[in-house]
């Protein structure tokens, strides 16, 4: 069974130096056949997006959104969305269509203290109430009530801003997998970088890619290879969801230190995949968290949002510039070594060399993975 929460540091700590001593690594204990259709199908792509609908998934760090009338405008499993901080403070979520022909209202991101359709002119406040309608009087039985913004549920909780766009209240088992989330951001991080990049491969192949060690020695066996560890990996689960430590030799500085002294923030990387579509990186000195999209079964949005591991020094340009090298050396090592390898493997799809793809006991972080897509996507 999963557990009801990840290990504290010390305990990954003790399990990583036991199994560089013994050789070993953590094993599944089952092997998962993924059918190669399941890469290519738009039937189970449409069943996928459709599953991000009806739970909460994470839209953005609440650090995005800081202050009244900040917002976000983008896609999230196909639907146009607002996401925006009011003046109560706040956030609410609602589908970026004006009211009287369905109009984009806004794009990208800004500071606004309402809505204005650039077609005709409606406006909506920021807590989606209709405002106003330019030559009012063409509308004579309009009711403005009912023609504010639609609104999608969203709640906001460590740090993140979840939506679910099945109901306007969040259902109390979606609220279990927002619960299991583990306390890595919080509101007052820094963002100190953003980014957008198309991958032309299916989201899974890409979201597979964070979650084994498998592979280090393989396709990064000049960057990320010699400060770490070939197929060494501690694998934990949290419900849905699955934290992967990637230690950095260096992790064996450790081993005569009092637990209660231990300090592995260069020491090793934390992968968290937040289910289904999201992953959170804990780096050395920063913390990242990519929202995977769909833009097709062969091409993938990636938006990452980069943070701060901590506000509370009160240097804040020396803080900021030691994330910017943390993410300098990820960004010039193995990213696009990653991106290299799951968009050959797109392209081998086409070949029907494979019925399915095999997933073994060093992968027991994607059998996870397909194990709860399965349960949910009958």
């Amino acid at each position: 069974m999963p557990n009801s929460q990840f290990m504290s540091d010390t305990e990954v700590v003790d399990r990583v130096l036991g199994h560089i001593e013994a050789g070993t690594t953590d094993r599944g204990t089952q092997i998962w056949h993924e059918p190669v259709k399941n890469y290519r199908s738009d039937d189970r792509l449409a069943q996928e997006i459709a599953l991000f609908k009806s739970l909460p998934t994470a839209f953005c760090p609440s650090a995005a959104l800081s202050k009244p009338g900040d917002y976000i405008a983008r896609n999230a499993a196909g639907t146009p969305l607002i996401v925006v901080r009011g003046n109560d403070k706040k956030v609410r979520a609602f589908k970026n269509a004006c009211r009287h022909r369905g109009s984009e209202l806004a794009a990208g991101k800004g500071c606004a203290g309402a809505f204005v359709c650039p077609y005709h002119g409606w406006s909506y406040g920021l807590d989606g109430a209709l405002l106003g309608i330019p030559h009012e009087n063409g509308f004579p039985e309009i009711d403005k009530l009912s023609h504010g913004l639609v609104e999608v549920a969203v709640i906001e909780t460590k740090g993140i801003i979840f939506i679910c766009q099945k109901e306007t209240e969040i259902e109390l088992s979606a609220l279990d997998l927002v619960q299991d989330v583990p306390d890595v951001l919080a509101p007052d991080h820094i963002i100190f970088a953003e980014n957008e990049i198309i991958v032309e491969a299916n989201w899974k192949l890409h979201l597979e890619s964070f979650l084994e060690g498998y592979h280090i020695k393989p396709t990064h066996k000049e960057t990320f290879f010699p400060f770490g560890y070939d197929n060494l990996n501690v694998i934990e689960f949290c419900g849905a969801h699955a934290r992967v430590t990637f230690p950095f030799q260096r992790i064996t500085q450790l081993k005569n230190v009092p637990p209660s002294e231990r300090d592995v923030s260069d020491k090793l990387t934390y992968l968290n995949h937040l289910f289904p579509n999201v992953v959170l990186a804990e780096l050395s000195h920063h913390r990242t968290l990519g929202i995977l999209e769909p833009l097709g079964t062969d091409r993938t949005k990636i938006t990452t949002y980069h943070l701060t591991k901590s506000s509370s020094n009160p240097d804040k340009e020396a803080v900021i510039e030691r994330a910017k090298r943390d993410l300098a050396f990820v960004n010039e090592t193995g990213q696009s070594e990653d991106i290299a390898m799951v968009s050959g493997i797109q392209r081998s799809l086409k070949s029907d060399a494979n019925q399915v793809f095999t997933f073994g006991n060093f992968e027991p972080a994607i059998v996870h993975f397909h194990q709860q897509m399965a349960a949910l996507i009958k």
